[in-house]
């Protein structure tokens, strides 16, 4: 099982955590929301929890609690660029469809 990230996601997350001045990485789990049932919650992490899953990509931390890693086990955090808008993109090799805007996934 594992999470890892492109290097232009671990440049982004590094930025954001050396701006933080603390950090001990990058949290990514699920929440139910969204048109297609699922979607991805990012939060910067300061302690762990006794049960949660830590990979190392790129010299980030990536951690997921066991329920999210179920959902979303082998995904890639990219973190790209495109005109105006830019934000994380994940390749989830679970996902059975996704919304039409991006926001939302089901497994």
């Amino acid at each position: 099982m594992a999470i890892s990230m492109t290097e232009a996601a671990a440049e982004h997350v590094q930025a954001h955590l050396q701006q933080r001045g603390k950090g001990l990485g990058i949290r990514v789990g699920i929440k139910t929301t969204g048109c297609s049932g699922m979607s991805y919650v990012l939060e910067f992490v300061d302690t762990t929890e006794d049960d949660d899953m830590v990979f190392e990509s790129q010299g980030i931390s990536i951690i997921a609690d066991p329920k999210s890693l179920l959902y979303i086990d082998g995904t890639v955090m990219d973190f790209v660029k495109s005109g105006l808008n830019e934000g994380f993109e994940f390749t989830n090799p679970n996902t059975k469809g996704e919304c039409g805007c991006g926001e939302s996934f089901t497994v």
